[in-house]
């Protein structure tokens, strides 16, 4: 498979542990796409799963964790992971804020300098949801609906392969067809690029919301990196500095392709 280089690639929420979690296509992914720099931007094993009995690993799930390894340790990668609040167990580690795990540095959050000179805060973004405050109970509820939907969506995708139509996320579908979903993205977005402003930073790259962009927000770079759940999207910086937002296409057969989505702002 033809590789592509990159500067810098940033993937979140993948949830290692789940059944939901895409790990063949990430795996596929990060083989043909090596990079400078690679950072990790929280949810990407799902604790809250792994500590109930309700958790999945299979083998491909510890191919991911080994190929990260190995572009850390043999590839020359700089590796930096930024857990989330569903890897938040890695967070009570940080009291240096600062914790190495071989060649992987684990941070709370980090600032990336572009090609071009931008400074770019790298956060998982569940600071700014209203949801993750409230008590754990609530948002496990939250979890556990959304684990239904995945539960159906892959009935429902098993029926479509057999009639060879391509693959439909059923969760994707929902939150479009709710407009309180798309009024908590947008307020999402808008508290995150307010904090960067606020910080003095040129863009932030985050995560959580599952839901991948590039866009500008009051003179802010935004960058959500999606998830290896639904879409399957990582945001990238190329050699020339210029910014794209990636799609690992679902497919049953070796034709999958990164696909550089054109985004307004």
């Amino acid at each position: 498979m033809e590789q592509t280089r990159w500067n810098a690639l940033w993937i979140s929420d993948v949830h290692l542990g789940t059944r939901g979690c895409k790990a063949a296509q990430l795996l596929a992914f990060l083989k043909s796409h090596p990079c400078k720099q690679l950072y990790l931007v929280g949810d990407i094993i799902d604790g809250w799963r792994i500590s109930t009995s309700k958790w999945y690993w299979p083998s491909d799930h510890n191919k991911v964790l080994r190929r990260i390894l190995r572009m850390a340790e043999k590839e020359h990668t700089q590796v930096t992971y930024i857990p989330g609040n569903h890897d938040e167990f890695l967070r009570g580690y940080l009291h240096g804020h600062l914790l190495q795990m071989g060649n992987i540095r684990v941070l709370h959050e980090t600032i990336h300098t572009t090609l071009r000179g931008d400074k770019l805060w790298v956060v998982h973004g569940d600071i700014f949801d209203g949801a993750t405050r409230h008590p754990k109970l609530v948002t496990l509820l939250g979890d556990a609906g959304y684990t239904l939907l995945q539960g159906i969506n892959g009935v429902v995708n098993h029926c479509r392969r057999l009639f060879h139509l391509p693959y439909w996320s059923l969760a994707t579908a929902v939150k479009r067809k709710v407009k309180t979903a798309a009024t908590y993205i947008a307020d999402y977005e808008e508290a995150v690029a307010h904090e960067t402003r606020r910080r003095g930073h040129d863009g932030v790259v985050c995560g959580h919301i599952h839901h991948a962009s590039q866009r500008t927000i009051g003179g802010v770079q935004y960058f959500n990196c999606g998830d290896w759940v639904e879409s399957c999207t990582a945001i990238a910086e190329d050699l020339h500095g210029e910014f794209h937002v990636l799609h690992w296409q679902d497919s049953q057969s070796l034709q999958e392709t990164v696909v550089p989505l054109k985004l307004t702002a």
